[in-house]
């Protein structure tokens, strides 16, 4: 039985994503407008703490600033509305789960049945829990079986309960077991009551990972970075609890502060993945470009050989003035990447021919970035200002409008539909677009001196 779970155990103290019917249908929210950074589902990308400034890092589809590690959530679209989940772009690099209870998790659950070719190897309907709750040696080997081999959440409860009430309410480890089966079913008051109650019996570091799981589920990342910092007193320097707390600071937009916090994972594991990806990419937006493609070059060196790696590793060299290894890590990225990664090698490949002047190399490679990938709202809204420049004004307006169709939280096309408007007189029409654009980023300077030119010329009529 242990050997059977032992093949299908996954850690689930790892975030995991929220699938739409999760973010549609919670119910857990306590006030429908947060205040600036008490929140995980406000965009931050607008320009906030730690400057943080659109203008230079660029945001996913929920405005939130890239982050240089590819986490469950992190590439989430944000869909506050029914209409807006539909439209959510369904392709390999994105798409979101129905449920967070699909996909893996029930692939698991069918693993039984490879056991044995007559059916599962325990029938749970058959099994009488009162006799087996106060063994603790055979309770909790089957407990394990039950969630993880044939994840069955609910029976799985229902042998917890009966163990913890076998065990006169002082067993520390099956109350953690209730708070992960209250979790899996949605039911983070109860989780966080469980999780406290086997706290004070036992300081446990997977009590305050799962308990910070709980407070991000129910977007309090304040008490979330509480409950960290609590546990680093208890367990000082751990890196769960460390890289736990720079993902929170990274949420709220404080990138300053989930540095400081990766740099505190590097200094306890060297080989820390995403604390070296994450510190990278802070240096690359913060114009070092040199100290990033160290940090690149260390993950190379780990064995990552990826096409995100190669790309990151080829921009790194160009802005570092090193052009004679930009193109071959380019060639390198195209050569591993995959079909769904390809759109993004190319996109920045056209921002590299883009920058040494060569339009018609940039043109074609936001092309290609879009036959990879049609949902790429940066590329659309490149190839508009190319078309632009070449005057070809309903081509590049309907470029604008399917990159600000795909990217809501963008503020680039706003802007290009305001310039193209008051080239050609329109006056009205920029007003409104160069309004839209200081609503998701108000401390765009060039905006901002549109709008005011704007506002003088109106009040001179």
């Amino acid at each position: 039985m242990q050997a059977l779970t032992e093949q299908v155990y996954v850690d689930d103290i790892e975030n995991d994503e929220d699938g739409m019917a999760e973010g549609l249908l919670d119910d857990s929210a306590i006030a429908s407008v947060a205040r600036p950074g008490t929140s995980l589902r406000v965009a931050t990308a607008g320009g906030g703490s730690g400057g943080l400034q659109q203008a230079m890092r660029p945001s996913t589809q929920s405005g939130r600033p890239v982050t240089g590690f590819v986490r469950p959530g992190t590439q989430g679209s944000g869909a506050g509305s029914l209409e807006q989940a539909l439209k959510t772009p369904r392709t390999a690099s994105n798409a979101r789960p129905v449920t967070s209870s699909s996909g893996r998790l029930v692939r698991l659950g069918t693993a039984s049945m490879l056991s044995s070719p007559d059916g599962p190897f325990i029938n749970l309907s058959r099994l009488n829990f009162s006799k087996y709750a106060p063994k603790p040696q055979m309770s909790r080997a089957l407990f394990e079986y039950i969630l993880y081999h044939e994840n069955d959440v609910r029976t799985a409860l229902q042998l917890a309960a009966m163990a913890t009430e076998a065990h006169q309410f002082q067993d520390w480890w099956w109350k953690l077991q209730l708070a992960r089966c209250y979790y899996k079913l949605g039911l983070f008051r109860d989780c966080e009551q469980q999780l406290r109650s086997a706290m004070k019996q036992q300081e446990c570091l997977e009590s305050y990972l799962l308990l910070g799981k709980v407070y991000t589920k129910l977007d309090q990342p304040l008490a979330a970075i509480d409950n960290y910092n609590q546990g680093l007193t208890k367990f000082p320097n751990d890196r769960c609890l460390l890289t736990g707390l720079a993902r929170i600071q990274e949420g709220l937009g404080n990138l300053e502060k989930a540095a400081e916090c990766y740099k505190d994972v590097l200094r306890y594991d060297a080989m820390n993945v995403e604390a070296l990806a994450s510190i990278a990419t802070q240096y690359f937006y913060n114009d070092q470009p040199e100290l990033a493609l160290k940090l690149y070059r260390r993950l190379l060196q780990l064995g990552l050989a990826s096409a995100e790696l190669y790309t990151n590793l080829a921009l790194c060299c160009f802005y570092a003035q090193q052009y004679d290894m930009c193109l071959t890590c380019f060639d390198r990225a195209i050569t591993v990447a995959k079909k769904e990664e390809l759109a993004d090698v190319w996109y920045n490949l056209g921002h590299v021919a883009l920058a040494v002047g060569d339009l018609s190399l940039s043109y074609q490679a936001f092309r290609l970035a879009l036959s990879y990938n049609n949902d790429h709202a940066e590329a659309y809204n490149n190839l508009g200002v190319l078309e632009l420049r070449r005057n070809n004004l309903e081509m590049a307006r309907s470029f604008f409008q399917a990159a600000s169709t795909l990217s809501p939280s963008m503020f680039e096309p706003h802007y290009n539909v305001a310039i193209m408007a008051e080239r050609m007189g329109d006056l009205q029409s920029a007003y409104q677009s160069v309004n839209r654009a200081q609503q998701f980023f108000p401390n765009h300077s060039d905006s901002k001196d549109m709008l005011n030119a704007l506002k003088v010329h109106f009040s001179e009529i």
